[in-house]
């Protein structure tokens, strides 16, 4: 007996929200982007700050995965990975990368587009600092994005690690871990309406001027 397959065409469902308009919008997106973070934090019980990183490879292969958030300010949106990894090695062949946070339980999503450079040592240190120990031990385990042979291998080299900082009150940074700032570019906020006439707002950097903002049909 085979499952039978899903009916995916019939999944559906109307999106009942507020409007969005230009006079509702502060002058720039990472303010806008602020407000939404925090409706979206006091709302969403799990992972708000979950973004998914769209990166290129040397061939022209798009990949995403999901990654945290881990700082924001006006300078852009920053995360944190091992700096040896995929999705590093694909930043420094094209820098120009995409965020997307889907806040689909409110009816909300943001694309980020813009620019990947490292962070400083400094903000490194200050963020892996702040980090639980078995996370900061995991960081110098896992030889990310590299094969392995099965869960028990890569517990072993964590056991290893465990076992070599044992007695250390703090774990060292490792020089193959660090941080990434997202600078925008083109922030687009979406907000899902009834019919499928959803509202787009999009932010673009003009220049010395700042952002002008436009909107796009659904």
């Amino acid at each position: 007996m085979t499952d039978s397959p899903i009916d995916v065409a019939s999944q559906r469902r109307e999106y009942v929200s507020e409007e969005l308009r230009r006079a509702m919008l502060a002058d720039e997106p990472i303010r806008q982007f602020e407000r939404w973070l925090r409706e979206a934090t006091a709302q969403i019980a799990q992972d708000p700050t979950a973004m998914t990183l769209a990166t290129v490879d040397p061939e022209g292969q798009p990949c995403q995965r999901v990654v945290l958030l881990k700082g924001l300010d006006q300078r852009g949106f920053v995360f944190f990975t091992n700096l040896q990894g995929r999705k590093a090695l694909h930043i420094a062949a094209h820098a120009r990368v995409c965020l997307h946070f889907g806040w689909l339980a409110q009816n909300r999503q943001v694309i980020v587009e813009g620019t990947a450079t490292r962070v400083s040592r400094e903000e490194d240190a200050v963020y892996f600092n702040s980090r639980p120990r078995a996370s900061q031990l995991a960081a110098w385990a896992s030889r990310q994005s590299e094969p392995v042979a099965d869960r028990q291998a890569l517990e072993q080299q964590f056991q290893r690690v465990q076992s070599q900082y044992q007695h250390e009150e703090a774990i060292p940074l490792p020089a193959f871990w660090g941080g990434y700032r997202v600078a925008p570019h083109r922030v687009e906020f979406w907000q899902g309406r009834e019919s499928r006439l959803h509202d787009r707002l999009v932010y673009s950097r003009n220049g010395e001027k700042g952002w002008s903002v436009e909107r796009l049909q659904p």
